[in-house]
């Protein structure tokens, strides 16, 4: 007779227990953007819902941002560093390819040897982590997961691109996920339509950026720093009938319709776009609904988690509440579950 593998026991449910985030000190008003490029207040208003954004300084920096932000988490989660079995951090602005910006916070943070990994899923990366998280917990290979969210998109922003110079901002966003009595994580519905991956792109690849001769040496063609571009009419049509359906099936997954919910926490990515799904998903008046972008900006994978950390400190939503989370963004790639608040 074979031998067998002896079976991992986890929890049965899982949930989030703690969320913290970090914003960058220094503050972008819309009228500093108007340095760069030839717009108005008014319109950067009226086509984002943006009034500021976050831009991180030398020493705010993605391990930085990421360390301030679960520190809160773990706080809120009332467990000790070395508790977590995993850390998983959403990021495309880690400009190091290698190792992974993970296993440094977990050192800084004391989590001793727990598995440390980067993801790159753009701005659903949050939800992807959070996919995973319940996984290793009901799995058996973590009690506690921290999941982090951090972008310093300030790096990858050309100010003198009209379409984009205004979106994005800086932030990181974590949440501690661990056992549950009850159902606390909804299915995680996610996937990718990788046909339209040139719709939100990096301008060109490092090895091209690099490869190009360099003025300052007198050798030709200044080399041009990458940065994010998107086609924002696609993006906006994809995400308003796309991603509602997707949240809808979030809402079924889960057994939640959205009378129930206490609060919709949608990726932060446009204030049209947030109200477009707000009209699509049919939402009752009296679900409060995260606007974080008006003062945060489009800060990616770090958008949910920040935005899920004010409606909490400003009792816009309260602890115990069902939310409805969703991402979306470069790949493209979307993800959205149904959580109990922390």
């Amino acid at each position: 007779m074979s031998p067998t593998i002896k079976p991992v026991t986890g929890a049965r449910f899982s949930r989030i227990h703690g969320v913290g985030g970090y914003r960058p000190t220094r503050v972008i008003p819309n009228s500093e953007v108007l340095n760069w490029i030839d717009s108005s207040d008014e319109w950067i208003r009226t086509r984002s819902g943006i009034a500021e954004r976050r831009w991180a300084g030398p020493e705010e920096t993605v391990a930085e941002m990421s360390v301030q932000a679960a520190g809160k988490a773990i706080a809120m989660a009332g467990i000790r560093p070395e508790q977590i079995g995993g850390v998983i951090v959403a990021t495309v602005s880690h400009l190091k390819q290698t190792p992974a910006i993970a296993t440094e916070i977990a050192q800084r943070l004391g989590c001793g040897t727990a598995p440390a990994f980067d993801i790159s899923a753009a701005c659903a990366g949050f939800g992807y982590g959070l996919g995973l998280a319940d996984g290793m917990v009901r799995g058996g290979s973590a009690e506690y997961v921290l999941v982090i969210g951090v972008e310093r998109l300030s790096d990858l922003t050309d100010v003198t691109d009209r379409s984009t110079a205004f979106i994005f901002g800086d932030g990181a966003g974590a949440a501690v996920v661990g056992p549950s009595e009850t159902p606390g994580i909804g299915k995680v519905v996610w996937g990718s339509d990788g046909s339209q991956a040139e719709v939100i792109s990096q301008t060109q690849a490092w090895d091209t950026a690099f490869a190009k001769p360099d003025a300052v040496n007198g050798a030709g063609e200044e080399t041009k720093w990458p940065a994010l571009r998107m086609e924002g009419q696609t993006v906006f049509r994809w995400a308003v009938y796309d991603m509602a359906k997707v949240a809808e099936q979030a809402l079924e997954a889960a057994g939640i319709t959205a009378d129930q919910l206490g609060a919709f926490i949608p990726h932060q990515a446009n204030m049209r776009i947030i109200d477009a799904m707000v009209k699509k998903l049919d939402l009752p008046p009296n679900v409060p609904v995260a606007r974080d972008i008006a003062e945060t900006g489009n800060t990616s994978a770090a958008s949910i988690p920040l935005a899920m950390e004010r409606m909490l400190e400003r009792g816009e939503a309260k602890s115990g509440d069902l939310a409805l989370i969703i991402g979306f963004g470069a790949g493209l790639v979307y993800a959205a579950a149904v959580v109990t608040l922390p």
